[in-house]
């Protein structure tokens, strides 16, 4: 059973780190272990309350992109052009990820969601991205002028961040630079096509979570984790994500990616030495 005050840091941890390209799952990972909740009789619930979590993200660039939303609502209706192709380049950059995931997802939860797998991205997603804050600043094509060879492309990297602790952020906002995005229209892009990349993996594992346990006639991780935790969880995230795109968007037209490479590392870095000098135990 989650406190309420695990829930407001896990939910904290959550939205503050969704859209900045440090990795939210690896965050989380790192956190559910300091916080010690990931005993053996709950690690599946937990596990996908780590990923249902991400649902208050979603929900806050629903919020803050409504006008990019709407516009790709009525371009699926034939009344905008701009808003039609928007919204297919989501879906072409969403395939990889989403069949990558289908594929792999098993894999990928019963090897790499732990601690020294997420320290072990974080450290190596950080010295690219100091890399990629050498190159120099490009003001890019808006977003709706995207190619879908582009769109592929951005999709294409996407799928490195089933790894937890390479960040989606990361690998979609760099690859959208690589491509010749500046660095504000491929935030924008990485955030638009975070609505079906997370809505997909938080439907997905909420609906599998509730069938185990159906089938199991076991608790679902609303009964293990409680359902007021979860939700506060979802509440803070939701709030904090905002918060944290709005400072992003600014943040990376004035310094780039090359800070939160720094940070990744430092990160990385201070949390190996704890673990293996026994001061803390990840897990």
């Amino acid at each position: 059973m989650l406190t309420w005050w695990q829930a407001v840091v896990l939910g904290l941890v959550e939205g503050v780190t969704e859209y900045l390209p440090v990795s939210s799952t690896g965050h989380l990972i790192l956190t559910a272990a300091l916080l010690h909740l990931d005993h053996p009789e709950t690690k599946d619930a937990l596990d996908a309350y780590l990923i249902v979590v991400q649902g208050g993200a979603i929900l806050a660039v629903v919020l803050l992109y409504w006008p990019r939303v709407a516009q790709m609502l009525r371009g699926l209706v034939g009344r905008d052009p701009d808003g039609l192709r928007l919204a297919r380049n989501l879906a072409i950059a969403f395939a990889p990820a989403a069949v990558a995931g289908a594929v792999l997802g098993k894999a990928v939860k019963a090897h790499l969601f732990a601690a020294w797998p997420v320290l072990a991205a974080l450290a190596a997603g950080g010295l690219w991205m100091i890399q990629l804050g050498r190159r120099p600043a490009r003001g890019g094509a808006p977003i709706t002028a995207l190619s879908w060879r582009t769109a592929l492309g951005i999709g294409l990297f996407q799928t490195l961040a089933l790894w937890p602790g390479t960040s989606r952020s990361m690998v979609t906002i760099g690859g959208g630079i690589l491509l010749g995005l500046g660095a504000v229209p491929a935030a924008e892009f990485s955030f638009l096509l975070g609505l079906p990349t997370l809505g997909a993996a938080c439907a997905h594992d909420l609906v599998q979570d509730l069938r185990g346990a159906a089938a199991a006639h076991g608790p679902s991780m609303f009964h293990q984790l409680g359902a007021v935790p979860v939700a506060l969880g979802l509440g803070v995230a939701t709030l904090t994500a905002a918060l944290a795109v709005r400072w992003l968007v600014s943040f990376l037209g004035r310094h780039g990616l090359a800070p939160f490479g720094w940070y990744r590392l430092a990160l990385a870095a201070t949390l190996a030495g704890l673990f293996l000098s026994g001061i803390v135990r990840l897990g």
